[in-house]
C-alpha cells in the first residue's frame, strides 16, 4: 500500500472509493463527498493536505489534514476514512500517522479528530497512536435518518509528546 497525495489522476478513483463507503460512515464527513465537484474542488485547496491510500491501483483509504483558522490556526482537523474491505489491516493507523506527519509539515501544534462514539475500534486506534479524549459532545451528529449520536473529540498535542511519537513509530520518520 502507498499513501499518495491527491492528484487529478486520483480524483476519479477517490470518488469511486467514497461511493463504496457505507452510508453510516458519511456521518464523519463535513462535506457531501458524493456531491458533484466536491473532490475536484479539493484539487485547488492549497491549505489542506489530502492523500489516498492506494493498494493495487485501487483507493482503499483517504486522509486529510484541514488547518483551522483565526485563533485556532495552530490546530488541524484530521479526517481518516478506510474502505470497509481494508479495515482491521492497519490502513487507518497508517493514514492517521501520515496525517500527524502532515500536521507537522503544516506547522500545526495540535491535531484533533472527531469520531462518533459508536465507532469504538476507530477511537481505540487513535488512542493507540497518542490521541487523547478531549471532549464529548452529546447529540452532536444527526445522521441521514434523523437519529442523534454523541461525538468524541480526540486530540494529539505535538509539543512535549516526542515519547508518544516514538511509541507510535513516528519519531524515526521525522529525522
Amino acid at each position: 500500500m502507498d499513501v499518495l497525495p491527491l492528484t487529478p489522476a486520483l480524483a476519479g478513483p477517490l470518488e469511486e472509493f467514497f461511493r463504496r463507503v457505507p452510508e453510516s460512515d458519511h456521518n464523519s464527513f463535513a462535506e457531501d463527498v458524493l456531491a458533484p465537484g466536491v473532490v475536484q474542488g479539493w484539487l485547488t485547496d492549497t491549505r489542506a493536505l489530502r492523500s489516498c491510500a492506494v493498494d493495487g491501483g485501487r483507493v482503499v483509504g483517504y486522509v486529510a489534514v484541514l488547518p483551522l483558522v483565526g485563533w485556532s490556526s495552530h490546530v488541524g482537523s484530521l479526517r481518516v476514512v478506510v474502505d470497509p474491505e481494508a479495515r482491521g489491516k492497519g490502513v487507518g493507523r497508517d493514514l492517521a500517522r501520515h496525517g500527524l506527519l502532515a500536521s507537522l509539515e503544516l506547522g500545526l501544534t495540535k491535531t484533533v479528530v472527531e469520531v462518533v462514539v459508536d465507532a469504538v475500534p476507530a477511537i481505540g486506534m487513535f488512542e493507540a497512536i497518542g490521541f487523547e479524549p478531549e471532549a464529548l459532545l452529546r447529540d452532536h451528529v444527526r445522521d441521514r435518518t434523523g437519529e442523534l449520536h454523541d461525538l468524541v473529540v480526540l486530540a494529539h498535542l505535538v509539543e512535549g509528546t516526542w515519547s508518544g511519537m516514538t511509541a507510535a513509530g513516528l519519531a524515526d520518520e521525522l529525522v
